[in-house]
């Protein structure tokens, strides 16, 4: 019987009695207990698998129903760790994921946590029935009401630590999935101020000087400064795609999607799988999206971009639209396959989000859609990152996710017609569709940014035909760099040469597109297209101003 594979599973627990598909992680366990800090961060991408590592780790360790809970992890490689399984089923155990604090406003937002919190307490009512202290009976049955104020809401877990280690005799330990995702959302709603102070409040009397605590697990997409939230904290390991030990924790790794395609029966599809969802580098180990594998085999061996639309990308938006010429360049190059050399900062600050230009590429590896090909050392001994898109799904994400400015419900039908205008040579259609585009799904604000943007938006119109074309921008080819130009990987197609310019005015449209195909003669930037064996190519000048366009081809 072909084995389920688990696709939003995120509860060990389920997974287990369900007997669907589990890519064994409990080697976490063991390299946990092999010695570890009083507070652990693992940073990690969107759908990686942290919610079921900690759910998983929960499992293990709760001192609740431990005989029954041992029973999951049967025939799993932990149970072959003596060292580790000593600790199984030992301690009081907090979960609390903060992934679905989602609210457009701080009053949203806190009603939400009241909520979370009443639900968090509500696993150990139990507690009222023990000696308390008169104050902490009081807090202790207001938040499990639901009626605490954020003050007494920002003291909850440290109070629910100390209520479990007088009820057990057992230090608590306290796990926290997605502990990012609120301050995310609140940044990106423009209430981050209001909502700082109180996830400070929060996380700290937790995590410092709290005698109850045995240690605490967090997870998250983002490392956020200490400064910000966890200033004063000294015992904090932060695991991140670069650094920090638990390299396959989330994840899939080879050896992994190799058992899963023989256990499948599907060892012909490897290759496959590898062009669309490998290519992550964790602290040197080569890594999978496990959301996309699970998807792939579950759709019976379907390549298609599965991590699109898992998650919000406005931290990343913003930096897009603040991004200078320069930026553009570098992003159009790794769309192209190339790579950047960056400094990455990998604690967030987000009060100055915005301020360094180059923090787009940390955002960007951090959440998965890039990866680290290489590093050395520069003056000073600061570390400088390669970076380049990891694989195929990346890579079609690039021109949907993140250059979403060309809005592609404008219609395959009118970017498939786009693409016939340009390779039969039709400007005049070319013109109109494009400048259907720029109506629908460009903002003047965008456009202010003026050459550099529309190259970028047209970057990302055109690999749209990537099945016929080879796409390159900003290349050398006889006397010059031409902005674009399209290779045909079809000796019957004919190759494509774009010169841009953008203007501020329309009265100087039509001078400007002369210019570019003057310009596309006289740099012979055609070079490198006739040493390629092109011998058809359409020469194409475009000039911009605002939301107009004017398209003539040479």
């Amino acid at each position: 019987m072909r084995p389920v594979i688990p696709i939003g599973t995120e509860y060990f627990a389920k997974l287990r009695e369900n007997n669907y598909y589990f890519v064994d992680k409990t080697t976490f366990l063991s390299e946990f207990f092999r010695g570890h800090a009083d507070v652990t961060l693992i940073t990690r991408p969107r759908r990686f698998g942290k919610t079921l590592l900690m759910s998983m780790t929960q499992q293990f360790l709760d001192i609740e129903d431990a005989t029954e809970h041992r029973k999951l992890f049967e025939g799993l490689q932990i149970m072959e760790d003596p060292v580790a399984m000593k600790e199984q089923g030992t301690r009081p155990v907090i979960f609390l994921t903060m992934k679905n604090m989602e609210w457009d406003n701080w009053e949203g937002m806190q009603k939400n946590i009241a909520s979370e919190l009443s639900h968090l307490y509500s696993q150990f009512k139990y507690l009222l029935q023990d000696e308390m202290d008169a104050g902490d009976r009081t807090a202790f049955e207001s938040i499990y009401a639901g009626t605490a104020p954020l003050a007494t809401m920002g003291k909850a877990l440290l109070l629910l630590c100390r209520c479990l280690e007088a009820h057990y005799g057992r230090k608590a330990v306290l796990l926290i999935d997605e502990y990012d995702a609120p301050i995310q959302w609140a940044w990106s709603h423009e209430y981050y101020k209001e909502a700082i102070g109180f996830f400070r409040s929060l996380y700290s009397s937790a995590l410092k000087s709290n005698d109850a605590l045995d240690f605490a697990i967090l997870t998250g997409v983002l490392r956020i400064a200490k400064e910000s939230i966890f200033s004063g904290l000294n015992n904090l390991k932060v695991s991140t795609v670069s650094r920090g030990g638990f390299a396959d924790a989330c994840g899939y790794t080879k050896e992994e999607v190799t058992k899963l395609a023989r256990d499948l029966g599907c060892e012909d599809k490897l290759a496959e799988v590898a062009d669309w969802y490998d290519g992550y580098d964790f602290q040197g180990t080569e890594i999978y999206n496990p959301w996309s594998v699970n998807n792939y085999f579950s759709e019976h061996c379907t390549a298609e971009a599965y991590w699109v639309d898992t998650s919000s990308n406005d931290i990343i938006q913003t930096m897009l639209a603040q991004a200078d010429e320069a930026r553009w360049e570098e992003l159009q190059s790794l769309m192209t396959g190339g790579t950047v050399m960056v400094r990455i900062r990998e604690g967030v600050i987000y009060d100055e989000i915005g301020k360094n230009a180059g923090d787009i590429y940390t955002m960007l590896l951090q959440t998965g859609y890039l990866k680290a090909v290489g590093s050395v050392r520069v003056g000073g001994g600061e570390r400088m990152y390669e970076l380049a898109i990891p694989n195929r799904e990346i890579r079609m994400l690039f021109q949907t996710e993140l250059f979403d400015r060309v809005d592609r419900s404008y219609g395959e039908v009118s970017f498939y017609k786009m693409g016939l205008a340009i390779q039969q040579g039709n400007a005049g259609e070319f013109q109109k569709i494009f400048q259907g585009i720029l109506l629908r799904a460009v903002s003047s604000h965008d456009t202010a940014d003026a050459e550099s943007f529309y190259h970028g938006l047209m970057l990302g119109c055109v690999l749209y035909y990537e099945k016929d074309y080879r796409v390159v921008s900003n290349r050398e080819s006889g006397y010059g760099r031409f902005d674009l130009a399209m290779f045909p990987k079809n000796a019957a197609l004919p190759g494509i040469l774009m010169e841009f310019k953008a203007v501020g005015s329309e009265g100087a449209l039509e001078q400007a597109v002369d210019a570019a195909l003057q310009q596309i003669d006289e740099k012979a930037y055609v070079t490198e297209l006739e040493a390629a064996g092109v011998h058809e190519i359409w020469r194409y000048g475009v000039a911009f101003c605002k939301k107009h366009v004017l398209i003539k081809k040479g």
